[in-house]
């Protein structure tokens, strides 16, 4: 039993973008087990959803498919939350992507392609999520805002810069806002994972190429998903001055000062 098991989020919605899959599905199901209403928001699966929204335990919650990219989309998915729920307590930015484009290997197309593309998931979007959040937390005169970083953003991401510089961006925008909302009572943070053992990891993690990547930990292995779930849920209880930080869940694979 984790610190999170005594958490209570009792009569809190919870809002948790690309929450159908990965480390932000575990983040719904923590969420729910601690008796949030949870709204899944998902791009394009809709098997995956619906088998994530069943796996919740308690009730009440929802599925809303949304691509945050699209500015126009972000408004509809919070239309419907007001109109469904009345509130939003707390959102958790995960919603992202990245592949690789190095500027040594890419067409001058791809390489302004994977900017735009990935931008646009990984920063762009959540800020339209942040601004649709915040207005109606400050109207409520509360709420948390949780952004998912990585390590890349601090480190560097040779073979996918853009990926990088999109989570270093939202970092910058993380802080921007905790200084921006603190007044109106809104917590803003981020937690910056480092390798984690998804779905989508699981090629990667096969082989010498994989060793290679546990190793980079002094524990020999990459996180699990419930384990930054787990950083997420406790940043979501912190107080509120502890707004404008920034969590390494790492395994201490990447350290600063």
């Amino acid at each position: 039993m984790g610190v999170q098991d005594h958490l209570s989020f009792e009569n809190k919605v919870v809002l948790v973008t690309g929450g159908s899959r990965g480390i932000c599905l575990e983040v719904s199901k923590a969420f729910a087990k601690a008796k949030a209403k949870v709204i899944i928001v998902y791009r394009a699966n809709d098997i995956k959803a619906q088998e994530a929204l069943e796996s919740l335990p308690g009730s009440n919650h929802l599925t809303v498919q949304c691509d945050v990219s699209d500015a126009g989309q972000v408004s509809m998915l919070f239309d419907q939350v007001k109109a469904t729920y009345g509130q939003i307590d707390i959102v958790v930015n995960n919603a992202g992507m990245g592949y690789h484009h190095p500027v040594d290997k890419s067409s001058y197309e791809d390489w302004q392609q994977g900017w735009n593309t990935i931008l646009g998931t990984n920063l762009i979007g959540p800020s339209n999520v942040c601004y649709q959040a915040a207005q109606i937390m400050i109207r409520q005169g509360n709420g948390k805002i949780i952004n998912v970083s990585s390590r890349g953003a601090f480190r560097g991401e040779p073979e996918q810069p853009a990926y990088g510089a999109s989570k270093a961006g939202l970092n910058s925008l993380t802080q921007s806002l905790a200084q921006r909302l603190a007044p109106y009572g809104i917590f803003v943070g981020a937690v910056a994972p480092g390798f984690v053992e998804t779905e989508m990891a699981h090629d990667r993690l096969q082989g010498i190429p994989g060793a290679n990547i546990k190793a980079q930990s002094p524990m020999n292995r990459v996180a699990q998903p419930a384990e930054v779930a787990q950083s997420v849920l406790l940043m979501a209880a912190a107080n509120d001055w502890m707004t404008g930080g920034i969590w390494d869940i790492n395994g201490a694979s990447y350290l600063r000062t």
